[in-house]
């Protein structure tokens, strides 16, 4: 048996554990396609060993590296990456939303796939969890809880730009556990004037303002400009949160998540599993199988992707 793995889309804390379970489990057989399926178009293919992942378990990022690579979506891309994953008896996939249509492209087409849902963001619609996300807002909070007390020094009003793509999940959780003054995740939430209300009010009670913004609503410097005009008195601070949010090293609950993970899916491998996705739902793990792409039910997938290439260009 021949298994390969590849981490795609963006990096998140968590990946580098799994990785390490299943070096511990296959061993010899378990192979790695460098940086997602860039690697498996260019046959940029290694045993797992090359990479040690035993060394970096509790570390975040992927040590197999990551990737986006719009050329999977194209024709001769993804003819590509089938013939050089039908050198496998399977594919193990981490990554998010995008991750698992490439999963799901590859399951159609005849390659036995286990998904593993890997983002921050929390966004992959079939699982109520993804790796990453805990450990994301937790770096969120504990950066926020730092900044706040020189914030309150000075009664100054400060923004926290968090991530979270198109997705306001990070958002709203670090929230529930900060209870900032104001929550934006979404354009319709920007309201200056009640904001600004709000601001004025914390600082004639000698309080700083905290102000939670989900990334890719408004860019973080114009909504402060805009902000001040109705403050003028008050200073207004932005922080970036960022990458920080990928980059800290998995909590505990994340290295538990990403053992359970890593156990089902090897699971679905060992025990011969349809094409599976791995996925928690309300306090349980679940294996569900991968469903085929509605749209494309009775094409073949290089007609289909051809086609959702043409759509998008038209847009």
């Amino acid at each position: 048996m021949k298994v390969l793995v590849l981490t795609s889309g963006g990096d998140a804390p968590g990946m580098n554990m799994v990785l390490a379970c299943l070096y511990k489990k296959f061993g010899r057989k378990m192979y790695a396609s460098r940086a997602g399926f860039k690697g498996l178009i260019n046959n940029d293919i290694l045993p797992l060993k090359e990479f040690k992942p035993h060394k970096y378990m509790y570390e975040a990022g992927s040590v197999i590296k990551c990737s986006r690579c719009p050329k999977f979506k194209t024709r001769e891309g993804f003819a590509k990456a089938l013939e050089n994953a039908k050198r496998f008896d399977c594919i193990i996939i981490l990554g998010g939303n995008g991750s698992y249509k490439g999963a799901c492209e590859l399951a159609e087409n005849g390659i036995k796939t286990v998904f593993i849902p890997s983002t921050i963001d929390n966004d992959v619609e079939i699982s109520d969890y993804s790796q990453g996300f805990n450990t994301a807002v937790t770096a969120c909070v504990d950066y926020i809880n730092s900044v706040m007390p020189t914030m309150e020094a000075f009664d100054r009003c400060c923004v926290f730009q968090v991530m979270g793509r198109y997705c306001g999940e990070i958002a709203k959780s670090v929230n529930q556990i900060i209870k900032c003054d104001y929550l934006i995740q979404a354009e319709s939430d920007i309201d200056y004037n009640k904001i600004a209300e709000i601001v004025k009010r914390q600082n004639g009670r000698g309080r700083a303002s905290s102000i939670i913004i989900k990334e890719n609503i408004i860019k973080l410097s114009t909504f402060i400009k805009n902000l001040a005009e109705k403050c003028p008195k008050i200073e207004i601070k932005g922080c970036i949160i960022g990458y920080l949010q990928r980059g800290s090293k998995p909590t505990n609950k994340e290295i538990e998540f990403a053992k359970q993970f890593a156990s089902r899916a090897i699971s679905a491998v060992t025990n011969n599993y349809k094409c599976t996705a791995i996925v928690f739902k309300g306090e349980n793990f679940e294996n569900i199988e991968i469903l085929p792409i509605q749209e494309n039910s009775k094409k073949n997938v290089l007609e289909y992707i051809t086609k959702k290439i043409k759509k998008t260009s038209k847009k």
